[in-house]
């Protein structure tokens, strides 16, 4: 069953509008699907974030518009202020729970490489896995184990291991994390033999003598 996450209408779409309901602890977002017409909404921000801790990023929400309608969406962007620690906006997308459909999943590594040991550096070069499922099946992240890369060693698409009910869409040859040594800025090399300074200027005859010299012969 879904969690319930209550919402109301907002008919006032101007920024300083959206300012007042964060200062209020609400969050301004907006629900649209491909058969349900795009409707701006706001949610509480501390029952947002309940709701996300419970079914997890891409778990499905019962979003109760008031009204009286429920609508089975999942949190498809949500905007986040990092310096402030605050959330902007969230775009709620309702979903057909008997169509798959593509979501953005996190990859989450696990185990501890041998290669980082012998100094090498574990370079995650993909985040985030598209993957196509029915809502209910889309998971919360898809672990990726390290545990036996070398250095030099990686890890590509195909060779993620799942056992979800859910495909993995990326380009099987993408690579998702490898081992790779650190880079080393080589120090200039420095001549063994000290040369000595050359004298700019320098009279190469010291018979000439110097102006003042010259002017008092």
């Amino acid at each position: 069953m879904a969690t319930v996450l209550k919402a109301e209408k907002r008919t006032d779409l101007r920024t300083s509008e959206n300012k007042s309901l964060r200062r209020n602890g609400q969050v301004p977002a907006v629900l649209y699907g491909k058969t349900t017409e795009s409707t701006a909404v706001s949610v509480h921000s501390v029952g947002f974030i309940k709701t996300i801790r419970e079914v997890g990023r891409n778990g499905i929400i019962d979003l109760e518009v008031e009204g009286g309608k429920k609508h089975q969406v999942i949190a498809h962007d949500v905007q986040i202020d990092r310096i402030k620690d605050q959330i902007l906006h969230i775009d709620f997308f309702a979903v057909d729970m008997k169509s798959e459909m593509e979501a953005e999943v996190s990859v989450n590594l696990v185990g501890e490489a041998p290669g980082e040991k012998d100094g090498g550096v574990v370079s995650n070069l993909l985040f985030t896995l598209t993957v196509s499922a029915l809502p209910a099946d889309i998971p919360e992240e898809i672990t990726v184990d390290i545990s036996e890369l070398n250095i030099g060693d990686s890890i590509s698409v195909e060779d993620v291991q799942t056992s979800g009910k859910f495909e993995i869409i990326n380009e099987p040859t993408e690579t998702v994390v490898t081992v790779v040594m650190p880079d080393i800025e080589e120090e200039p090399e420095e001549d063994d033999e000290e040369q000595e300074p050359e004298v700019i200027g320098e009279e190469s005859d010291d018979s000439e003598g110097t102006d003042e010299e010259k002017k008092s012969e």
